[in-house]
């Protein structure tokens, strides 16, 4: 092995030894693929099934008729969030070569956003224990602890919005992942950010364009699944 290729061998490894640069990209895109099937199970499939907006009777007759779908609904948020866990990971690994201080910054806000909704899932977990018991929940209390779940999870997406944004920026700074992809992510991290805190800055301001700015991410998905393996850094 000639000089050069051993320095471009040593640069695709993280500093661990352990892990490729290939090898992070292919494991954050199955986390986020799975995170793509589990995600939209659960919230456009099972919940517009059992939530029926500002009828509290009616959507808690409906959890309780179909209490296996929430269950589900539940284990596909449940499985999300876990995979953000691993993608945050997956995703400092594989861009710490560019900067390390600012891809483990990136990883923690993802890691904050993953915390807050994992604490938002405690919600649905808790409309799920005490509706069968001795002095199961009102409906008042079901649909607040569902509102309760969104309001917590929006929140969080501020953290996430940020998170993309740092991402895309590295991913533009790198040079073995292609810049278009760091633009895509840093427009769907402002899509994130201005959706969440539109009712708070400008409630009357019209952001419909924000709700398709993650498409973003899936194309950055597709690129890991299908070209990261072929990563190659430049010596």
């Amino acid at each position: 092995m000639t000089t050069g290729e051993i320095l471009i061998s040593n640069r695709i490894e993280s500093p661990t030894g352990r892990t490729t640069l290939r090898m992070a990209a292919l494991i954050a895109g199955i986390g986020l693929l799975i995170m793509v099937v589990a995600a939209p199970f659960a919230e456009l499939f099972a919940f517009p099934k059992l939530v029926v907006a500002g009828n509290a009777a009616e959507t808690t007759q409906n959890i309780l008729a179909n209490q296996n779908l929430f269950t589900a609904a539940i284990f596909g948020y449940l499985i999300t969030f876990l995979c953000d866990l691993v993608v945050a990971w997956a995703l400092y690994v594989l861009l710490q070569p560019v900067n390390q201080e600012l891809s483990l910054l990136t990883a923690w806000f993802r890691l904050v956003y993953t915390v807050i909704a994992l604490e938002a899932l405690l919600n649905l977990v808790t409309i799920l224990r005490l509706l069968n018991t001795e002095n199961p929940l009102t409906d008042f209390q079901v649909m607040l602890s569902l509102s309760a779940f969104r309001t917590h999870w929006y929140f969080g997406l501020l953290f996430f919005g940020i998170h993309l944004v740092l991402l895309g920026y590295l991913v533009l700074k790198s040079n073995y992942i292609p810049r278009i992809l760091g633009i895509l992510l840093m427009i769907a991290g402002l899509g994130y950010l201005l959706s969440n805190l539109k009712p708070f800055l400008f409630p009357n301001v019209n952001l419909d364009f924000a709700e398709y700015t993650f498409y973003g991410e899936l194309i950055f998905m597709l690129w890991l699944l299908l070209r990261g393996a072929r990563i190659q850094e430049s010596n």
